[in-house]
C-alpha cells in the first residue's frame, strides 16, 4: 500500500512541478503538491509544503524554459 502512495505522491508532484507563470504562482503549486505529496505519504504537510515550493523555485529558476 504504501508504494502506491509513493507513486501517486511522485506522478502530483510530477504533474504540478513547474508550473506558473509568476513566482506566486510557482509558489502556489509547489506549495500545493508538495503538502498534498507529504499527506498521501503520512509525513507532515508545513515539512512538505515548504519543500514543494522550494523545489519548484529551483526548478524554474534552473530551467525557465519548461516553466
Amino acid at each position: 500500500m504504501q508504494a502506491g502512495k509513493l507513486i501517486t505522491a511522485l506522478g502530483l508532484c510530477a504533474g504540478l512541478a513547474a508550473c506558473g507563470d509568476t513566482t506566486g504562482e510557482q509558489v502556489a503549486f509547489g506549495a500545493g503538491a508538495g503538502a498534498l505529496g507529504s499527506v498521501l505519504l503520512n509525513g507532515n504537510p508545513l515539512t512538505g509544503a515548504a519543500v514543494g515550493v522550494a523545489a519548484n523555485l529551483i526548478y524554474c529558476t534552473e530551467k525557465p524554459r519548461n516553466c
